[in-house]
């Protein structure tokens, strides 16, 4: 399957930073040991493949998913073979006190990426989910760095971490939380040099509208899709290679995003839902309702056609427009053809940060909060967040 078709675009991202960076890619990577933490999702497999590829002296991977990461190992090793030095899986849970025991006891690594995350806007739709998103987001790479710099096991060259578009002027509650990681980040880097990325909504990744596509159509059922959301897409292999990028070649603070381009253009996801089944022989049939969709499925993919309900969006958390960075930022388009960097300076009061990871600290172990409280510790962080509650989550939609 051409992905970078599907989603509307001649020719890949990166192709040529990446080129210009290689030689000093292959050999940063052959001499050094990397840990990649949530290396068996969608992004992490890609960020891994980037690193195996190019034969590192060691690398770890550790995935609180057991089955991923054995699926993980198999692609590695069908698609891309062995390397000369260490590679192994570790299914630990990178919040838990075993993976505080995993640092401690192992080497130094030179890079660790942490591409854990939670990235979902309908992680918000409850108060438990939401508490795992903001630990997950803020609260594990806030207590893991701190550890790296208490431990005594050395510190790495550079801490990564993952972000999103969504953090830029964010309006729901994934982007926010990943806003105020970035911030911590900021002020964290010290003597432990951090770099991030943002990056758009990525094609095809595990859970995703597009992945549901290819689910659909293997379960031989409706695909639906809104019709009026229009937004930039990157390929797996792009958002690995921005992640690399960002890592190896980013400076203390940076976070790096892909640069606004012809190449980078915008596309509704029922377009994309379109281009999808026409490149699986199907035709969209367009059903009025959920229910006639479900009804003529098995009559409709008989005769060559699929159903497909398209609908106006009206969930929460649904930004009109994406962006990467925000008026305030100081940004650097010249450094790479197709990436272009956000420049943070150390501004953020470290005061309110240490009091909202106590608050929600507090949370947890009282046992019991709402939503409403969470909220109420984000927007003191971010007072101009632009969260709009519209309680209707994509869960209630086919």
């Amino acid at each position: 399957m051409d992905v970078v078709s599907l989603i509307g675009r001649k020719e890949k991202l990166f192709t040529e930073d990446i080129n210009e960076n290689d030689c000093f890619l292959k050999e940063e990577i052959s001499g050094s040991s990397f840990l990649v933490v949530g290396g068996a999702g969608s992004i992490g497999q890609s960020v891994v493949f980037e690193i195996f590829r190019r034969n590192p002296k060691l690398l770890h991977v550790v995935d609180i998913s057991e089955n991923n990461l054995v699926e993980l190992v198999r692609h590695v090793r069908s698609s891309l073979g062995y390397i000369e030095g260490e590679f192994k899986t570790f299914a630990i849970d990178c919040g838990s006190d075993i993976f505080d025991a995993f640092l401690k006891n192992q080497r130094n690594y030179d890079y660790i990426l942490n591409l854990s995350a939670l990235k979902h806007v309908r992680s918000e739709k409850d108060p438990y989910t939401l508490m795992r998103l903001v630990e997950v987001n803020v609260l594990n790479t806030i207590k893991n760095l701190r550890f790296l710099r208490s431990s005594g096991t050395g510190s790495p060259k550079k801490y990564f971490c993952v972000s999103t578009d969504k953090a830029a002027n964010p309006v729901n509650m994934m982007g926010a939380s990943k806003r105020i990681m970035e911030m911590f980040l900021i002020k964290e880097g010290g003597d432990i040099a951090i770099s991030t990325a943002r990056f758009a909504n990525v094609a095809f990744s595990d859970g995703s509208l597009l992945h549901s596509f290819q689910n659909r159509l293997m379960k031989r059922e409706p695909i639906s899709a809104p019709d009026d959301v229009k937004r930039y897409f990157v390929t797996q292999q792009e958002g690995g290679e921005l992640c690399l990028m960002s890592a190896l070649t980013g400076k203390n603070r940076d976070i790096f995003f892909p640069k606004l381009s012809e190449k980078l253009n915008m596309m509704k996801f029922s377009d994309i839902a379109v281009k999808f089944l026409e490149a699986n022989n199907y035709t969209p049939f367009l059903c009025e309702t959920e229910d006639e969709a479900r009804k003529r499925s098995d009559e409709l993919i008989k005769n060559g056609k699929w159903p497909c309900f398209f609908f106006q969006s009206d969930t929460a958390g649904e930004k009109s427009y994406e962006e990467f960075y925000m008026k305030s930022e100081e940004v650097n388009i010249i450094r790479f053809k197709d990436i272009g960097i956000v420049r943070n300076e150390i501004n953020i009061d470290r005061t309110l940060l240490d009091k909202f990871v106590l608050n929600m600290q507090k949370l947890k172990n009282n046992g019991i909060w709402t939503k409403e409280e969470i909220l109420s510790e984000f927007f003191k962080l971010i007072p101009d967040f632009g969260h709009i509650e519209k309680n209707k989550y994509l869960d209630s939609k086919m």
